[in-house]
């Protein structure tokens, strides 16, 4: 049985969730410009309130983006400190799938378009339809205008839902589309989607952990002697 402790502040929801005994614990809060005060006090409130330690946990699990570009940073930054202190691998999970998770999770949705406000009149954008107890991809994920969305799609059903902030922002992409519940990724979601990578042995050594940015001009900086 894994013990995964989930972060992310890939956008302006920061949040954690613990799989530990089985049971998800989870925190989540709007928190726009201080992510970097107050992951660290959920993370510990988290493993408290469940009585785990840091050096039960198997794997720490990353929201590896697309989103802010600042946010991704601070999460994997979080995550990777973490890890290298109980010398741990990691699980980096799409911030887009995330949400696909969090729209089956609150109106079960099986096939979700996720839709990230990317600034610059564009939106990060993803299709996935959940069979055989996991998500596949229809499409890469992208940058796009939003005015691009219809025609980049595939398949689109009657019970195709929306998910994500991009759908806020620009509501007429597509129409006719159910719209879920979920505006911002949860990490309550993103530990479901890591456990079953660390069952598939999809994880990463920290000094190998790579953010998706999507955006070419976006660097990141590994970690020293990389």
């Amino acid at each position: 049985m894994s013990t995964i402790l989930a972060i992310d502040t890939s956008t302006e929801a920061c949040s954690v969730a613990l799989l530990y005994c089985n049971e998800i614990t989870h925190d989540f809060k709007i928190s726009a410009r201080d992510h970097t005060k107050q992951i660290l006090p959920m993370i510990d409130n988290i493993l408290k309130q469940s009585n785990c330690s840091l050096s039960q946990i198997d794997a720490i699990a990353f929201g590896q983006g697309p989103g802010s570009f600042t946010g991704v940073r601070i999460g994997i930054g979080v995550a990777q400190g973490l890890a290298l202190g109980i010398d741990k691998p990691m699980i980096g999970v799409s911030t887009l799938m995330t949400l696909a998770q969090g729209a089956y999770r609150t109106n079960n949705a099986t096939h979700v378009l996720a839709a990230i406000d990317a600034r610059m009149s564009e939106v990060y954008l993803g299709q996935y339809r959940y069979e055989h107890n996991q998500w596949q991809a229809l499409i890469p994920e992208c940058v796009i205008a939003p005015k691009c969305v219809f025609d980049k799609v595939k398949n689109l059903s009657s019970d195709t839902y929306s998910a994500g902030t991009g759908w806020q922002t620009y509501p007429d992409m597509i129409n006719n589309i159910k719209q879920s519940d979920i505006l911002l990724p949860h990490a309550q979601d993103l530990v479901v989607l890591a456990q079953q990578k660390w069952q598939n042995n999809e994880w990463v050594s920290v000094e190998d952990v790579e953010p998706t940015y999507l955006r070419n001009e976006v660097t990141w900086k590994k970690l020293p002697g990389r």
